[in-house]
């Protein structure tokens, strides 16, 4: 109650000082005195009931860019890897596609038979190429990288447009890529557009691989798409 009773004299000491009909005047010591002292003792005394200014934190997002060994200009890169997974015979495992790390840390040796983690390749030639891309690139296996990008809070991927929407940022864009339908199901990837090779190797080792899709007309409405298009893609933040 004291406190409170001390609060109010003040506050009126203060209102009383600067609502003074004079426009120019010099606080005496002894009133800039009682000035100070209640911008002091409000800031204590209320100190632990205001909420706390948030500081500006070390937000990112982490995305990974199908394709390219590298991240586009200016994004910090996290690792540099090839693309991995489940064989795409196998019928049981996981279904996603993996960007592992060109330096790895491996694990004990283990004899029992359940071998999920596979190279990636591209599969595609002369006729089922994307618009752009060399037919050499068929049977080769896949790079990949795990980017950051720093003060963004949000991403995701857009199928069927190479433009993110209003407010959002591309990081890059490409073709959408999966394995065949008659396979077992994968993920749906957003491969860049520039893609290139992990290397320079020939040979066709299967593994995780990486079909060019199309687009069918029927439950999907043409207009809007139109059939047997490739499926552009691109990867937004903001």
């Amino acid at each position: 109650m004291l406190l409170a009773n001390v609060e109010f004299v003040l506050a009126t000491v203060i209102i009383v000082v600067y609502s003074h009909d004079c426009k120019d005047y010099d606080l005496s010591a002894s009133d800039q005195s009682l000035v100070d002292m209640m911008k002091h003792y409000l800031h204590t005394s209320r100190k632990e009931t205001c909420p706390q200014q948030s500081k500006t934190s070390n937000t990112g997002v982490t995305y990974i860019r199908w394709g390219k060994p590298s991240c586009p200009k200016g994004i910090d890169i996290v690792y540099t890897g090839q693309v991995g997974g489940n064989q795409y015979s196998y019928r049981g495992g996981g279904v996603n596609y993996l960007c592992l790390p060109n330096d790895p840390e491996n694990g004990h040796h283990q004899s029992y038979d359940n071998d999920q983690v596979h190279g990636g390749e591209y599969k595609l030639d002369s006729k089922t190429k994307p618009s752009g891309w060399s037919e050499s690139m068929g049977d080769k296996e896949i790079p990949c990288a795990v980017c950051y990008q720093k003060r963004r809070s949000a991403v995701m991927m857009i199928p069927g447009r190479q433009t993110c929407y209003k407010g959002w940022n591309s990081e890059y864009n490409g073709y959408l890529m999966s394995d065949h339908k008659s396979h077992f199901k994968k993920d749906f990837a957003c491969v860049d557009k520039h893609a290139e090779p992990l290397d320079k190797k020939n040979g066709s080792g299967n593994g995780a691989l990486f079909y060019p899709l199309r687009t069918k007309c029927g439950t999907l409405r043409c207009p809007p798409y139109t059939n047997e298009a490739d499926v552009l893609c691109v990867v937004c933040t903001k």
